[in-house]
């Protein structure tokens, strides 16, 4: 019987596309191909650029038809404009001998490239990197040339390292907290004398013990010089306190490379910046992106599933409702600068610095919370967020069959215990949703957090065993602005690059993890409290 008014659907038809045969399922199919290939050639190039910096290259040595030599690793080649044969890049380092560190070569000109065994690579806190030879090494006075320098200089390094380590353990534990608690204890504004307590007496003299370890420490350092040569023959002497590391790539094995590439990475991955962020570690971004991200979501689930259950399940839906929820929607698509306007006038200047007048009165001018710092940053992620969990906990809400409310409360549940005991269990993969979604915009939010709480350089990390152990109106390194701020505001952007790469595949890994370990709580909630699948 046909329905006037009703078209008919073909069952063939209708068939074709529940077994997706047709077109248009193609189309759909070729379309999730292409974005899993775009991400996997992201992933590759990222991986492939970023991991490459920590591989120890080998270094060439070439003699150009002039006479001339040079020394460096190549990176990259190119043709010259009008096919006028092409030309390579190398990184040639050695800033503070010829002041710069790249050279472009053309291909014509090399009249040999060889690879010689006794070149060094030394990566130094100043100056960038070195390329030449190692002429010899002075040791307290005693000079030692040949295979007998490199036994002393490898010893010797490692003495250096572990005093170092020892160094920045003391700074950061013992002296930075002590020096903070003198600044809390005598403010700017205060008159108190720092002599006329007994309790500031005794932190300046503990103090004053710990810089002198601190500079015994340092002075263990020193007495040991490289004599080094360039690839022009003109010697340098380079303070072995100053080098990180001193490699010879070309006389290096396949298994010694690996075993230097994953002590590489494990440096980048667990030390600080240095050299304006063009070199060293990321471990206090890795710090501050995963608690601001863990801070924010701990703020913004709560409000978000209480505000769409009101809306869905007590509010009367009405125009006001529909008016509010269409409101909410539009706030997800407020640029995030913006958000960060309110943020820094709101939480900073408002909230934080009617805080300041209350609790920190003797602190001030110096502000204390009426500054950026990691609890306004969660705060602004967190309402910049908002509307993505509500929007995901509604649709969750709404999933849910009249009958599975309706038998609750006709068993005898109040409507609080319908509530918490049969509706929320069951959208809590709903909430997890929109708490993924929520995490993955905020770990990769920049413009905001540069208003409220992000920093250049923070070597100490918020949380530390000082109480109250969690510092919430400390600045913050991310991951994100590190990236933005190596990559735009280098002295050498070329130099940063490749640890822009290796930070860029890092905020991807580090996002990944997060929304992983929300999909496997999701997955199992819904397999705990079940599911409605979508019809």
């Amino acid at each position: 019987m046909k329905i006037p008014g009703h078209t008919a659907v073909s069952p063939a038809r209708s068939g074709r596309w529940r077994g997706g045969e047709g077109p248009w399922a193609w189309w759909c199919a070729m379309a999730v191909a292409l974005s899993l290939l775009m991400l996997g050639a992201l992933l590759v190039l990222l991986m492939s650029r970023g991991l490459a910096n920590f591989w120890p290259a080998s270094v060439h040595q070439l003699t150009l038809t002039d006479g001339s030599q040079v020394i460096g690793v190549p990176v990259e080649t190119r043709q010259r404009p009008e096919g006028a044969g092409s030309e390579r890049r190398y990184f040639t380092a050695n800033r503070d001998a010829s002041g710069g560190i790249w050279r472009w070569v053309n291909v014509e000109d090399i009249r040999q490239d060889s690879t010689p065994e006794d070149l060094v690579h030394i990566k130094r806190m100043r100056w960038s990197d070195f390329l030449g030879r190692l002429v010899a090494v002075n040791i307290d006075g005693r000079r030692f040339d040949g295979e007998l320098a490199w036994q002393r200089l490898e010893d010797r390094l490692d003495e250096i390292r572990q005093q170092r380590q020892l160094r920045r353990e003391l700074e950061a534990t013992q002296i930075i907290p002590l020096i903070r608690r003198l600044e809390s204890s005598n403010g700017p504004e205060s008159n108190h004398d720092p002599g006329s307590n007994s309790d500031d007496v005794r932190i300046h003299q503990q103090l004053a013990e710990l810089q002198q370890q601190a500079r015994d420490l340092q002075s263990g350092m020193t007495g040991a010089v490289l004599i080094l040569e360039t690839a022009e023959g003109r010697r340098l002497e380079q303070p072995l306190e100053e080098v990180d590391t001193v490699l010879r790539p070309n006389a290096m094995s396949a298994w010694q490379k690996v075993g230097r590439w994953s002590s590489g990475v494990w440096q980048y991955l667990s030390e600080g910046p240095r050299a304006a962020n063009t070199a060293g570690g990321v471990w206090p971004a890795i710090f501050g992106t995963v608690l601001m991200v863990i801070l924010m979501s701990i703020l913004v689930t709560p409000f978000g599933v209480l505000a769409a259950v009101y809306l869905n399940e007590v509010a009367h839906q009405g125009r006001l409702t529909r008016l509010v929820r269409i409101g909410v929607r539009n706030l997800a698509g407020v640029p995030s600068i913006v958000y960060g306007v309110f943020g820094l006038g709101v939480f900073v200047y408002g909230i934080g610095g009617q805080l300041d007048e209350w609790f920190f009165a003797e602190t001030l001018p110096s502000p204390t919370f009426g500054t950026g710092g990691l609890l306004w940053a969660s705060l602004t992620l967190a309402l910049l967020t908002l509307p993505v969990v509500i929007v995901a906990t509604e649709e969750g809400l709404a999933r849910i069959p009249m009958h599975q409310r309706e038998g609750a409360l006709a068993l005898g549940a109040t409507h609080l215990e319908m509530l918490t005991r049969v509706v929320l269990p069951m959208a809590m993969p709903a909430m997890l949703t929109g708490v993924i979604l929520a995490v993955a915009r905020a770990a990769g939010e920049v413009a905001p957090l540069m208003l409220v709480g992000v920093a250049k350089l923070a070597p100490q990390v918020p949380l530390d065993g000082e109480f109250p152990w969690l510092h919430l109106e400390r600045k913050f390194m991310h991951l994100g602005y590190h990236i933005y701020d190596a990559a735009f505001h280098s002295s050498d952007v070329q130099a940063a690059l490749p640890l822009i790469y290796a930070t860029a595949l890092l905020l991807v890994l580090v996002i990944l993890v997060l929304n992983l370990t929300a999909i496997f709580l999701r997955h199992y909630l819904r397999t705990r409290h079940g599911a409605f699948a979508r019809q």
